[in-house]
Formats: structure tokens, C-alpha cells, sequence
């Protein structure tokens, strides 16, 4: 009897949250007005994930990609603009622990946060289409919102680090055939902060994942991790490709947190992280 209440109430405490988010005026800018591209489902809601461990909302079957905006108060905007993407293993989306809460932090200190929702389940190709098309929308409405067009960032977590890192090197090529002006609009983003990315060493004897392209046009890169991550030796074989192409980035590994903890305390990666990304930005936009 105990169990299940705890689960009762657990369930309970989310879909408060759930509604908090949404019961808050909040913007939300659908990536693809017409056809989605290489999607063969209709457009549709997202379905709430039956794991619901740890207090985390995970949403899956995503087919209508879209961004949910998050404005900082007027008085202390600075114009920069984060997407953030959560992980999930490209299985389902860390919607709230690695999205809405990280978004809500970037507020605070005067950051414009999009939550991306990006495809689910399984489709890395659309996840990149959603990526690179919600750069060009950003860019493309960075003016009309009071944002710099030239200072939109990218920040992604676990599968979702792997998708910034994406948007970070493989932005000379489409990843989609344009359908319209925004199409036309650079997808490069001027920073991008990966943490505990996932699939980096997936190539021949845990090389570099393809299809990374590393190349010297690419924006600094902020990397964070920790050893006991059982995916650390993605970040030290990228860290060793990025200081061979002399591209700038900047890497902490803390000894202990292992993966998926966002920034709720408790864990002393998550509560250490922020700390050290605020000081990065501050130094490369200064």
C-alpha cells in the first residue's frame, strides 16, 4: 500500500510540474510548418515515457518538432540565445531534468533558452534536421525577439551532446533539401556546450564517430564530464581530435557523477558544472 501511494504521489508531483510549465506563458514555434522531412508519421503530441524514475519526464514519439521559448526578465536579457536538447539515447527526451530546469537556470542569468524537442524514437537523421532547422528559425527571429542574431548557442546532454556536436561540425552541409527562406539561413552556431555527450568514439577502434566533421570553421566548444561516466572515453577521444585541429574548446572532468544527473543537487558533477560554464561564457563573450 505504501509503494503504490509513493508512486501515486510521485505521478502526482509531475503532472503538477507538467501543468506549471504550461500554465506559464511560455511561446512554443513549431520547426516545420509543412511536410517534416524524412518523418513518415503525421504531425502528433508527444507521449509521456512510462519510466518516470528519479522524478524525470521522458516524452517520446515526437513528430511535430517545435522549441518551447524561455525569455529572461526584460532588465537583464543579454540577447544570447541557448537551444538546449536533452538527452534520452534518441529513445525518448530528459524533457524536464535536462531541459526545462536547465532553461530555467539560463534565465536567471539573462539567457533566451529553446527547449528543442527533436525526433523520437530512433531517427538521428531527423534529430539533426530538427537541430540544424532550429538554428536557422532562431536566427531567422533572433530581431523580431531582441536577440543577436550572431550569438546563438547550442547545449545539448547525453544524446543530445552528440546532437550539438553535430550541429557544431556539420553545419556546411544540409542534413534536409530546403523548403523555404529560412532554409537559406547559415545553421552554424556560435558556441556549443556539450555535456556527458554520448557516441563520440563510435568509429573504427573507438575513434570519432562518424559522421563528425571536424574542421577549422567550427564555434568554441564547452565539455563537460566525469570519469565514472561510462561514456568518458567518448569525451577524451574528442578532446584529443579537437587539440589535433587546433579547433578551441575548453573540457572539465570531474572525478565522480557518472551520467544523467542535469543540475539537481545532490551530485557533486551536477552541482559543480554550472559554475564552471558560467565562467566560460562570460570569458568568451567578453
Amino acid at each position: 500500500m505504501r509503494n503504490r501511494m509513493k508512486i501515486c504521489f510521485a505521478g502526482l508531483a509531475l503532472l503538477l510540474y507538467i501543468s506549471g510549465i504550461q500554465g506559464q506563458i511560455r511561446d512554443t514555434l513549431y520547426l516545420w510548418p509543412n511536410k517534416v522531412p524524412n518523418e513518415i508519421s503525421s504531425k502528433q503530441r508527444p507521449v509521456q515515457y512510462p519510466d518516470t524514475s528519479r522524478a524525470v519526464i521522458r516524452i517520446t514519439e515526437i513528430t511535430n518538432p517545435s522549441l518551447t521559448v524561455f525569455k529572461p526578465k526584460k532588465e537583464i536579457s543579454n540577447g544570447i540565445s541557448i537551444i538546449i536538447a536533452p538527452g534520452g539515447g534518441y529513445r525518448y527526451l530528459a524533457i524536464n531534468i535536462e531541459g526545462y530546469e536547465v532553461a530555467e537556470w539560463l534565465n536567471m542569468l539573462g539567457f533566451t533558452a529553446f527547449v528543442l524537442e527533436y525526433r523520437t524514437p530512433d531517427n538521428k537523421l531527423g534529430a539533426l534536421n530538427d537541430m540544424q532547422r532550429a538554428i536557422r528559425l532562431v536566427r531567422n527571429k533572433s530581431k523580431s525577439l531582441g536577440l543577436n542574431p550572431n550569438k546563438i548557442g547550442t547545449m545539448g546532454f547525453s544524446a543530445g551532446g552528440h546532437l550539438a556536436m553535430l550541429s557544431s561540425s556539420n553545419f556546411k552541409k544540409s542534413s534536409y533539401e530546403h523548403s523555404d527562406d529560412i532554409d537559406k539561413i547559415s545553421s552554424r552556431p556560435d558556441f556549443s556546450i556539450l555535456m556527458y555527450p554520448a557516441y563520440l568514439d563510435q568509429g573504427e577502434n573507438n575513434s570519432l564517430s562518424d559522421p563528425i566533421d571536424l574542421n577549422e570553421d567550427m564555434p568554441p566548444l564547452f565539455i563537460f564530464g566525469t570519469l565514472d561516466d561510462p561514456l568518458s572515453n567518448g569525451f577524451l577521444v574528442l578532446a584529443k581530435a579537437l587539440k589535433k585541429k587546433n579547433i578551441p574548446f575548453e573540457m572539465h572532468l570531474l572525478p565522480q557523477g557518472g551520467h544523467g544527473y542535469g543540475m539537481r543537487k545532490g551530485n557533486p558533477a551536477a552541482e559543480e558544472w554550472p559554475n564552471y560554464l558560467k565562467k566560460w561564457l562570460v570569458k568568451i563573450f567578453n
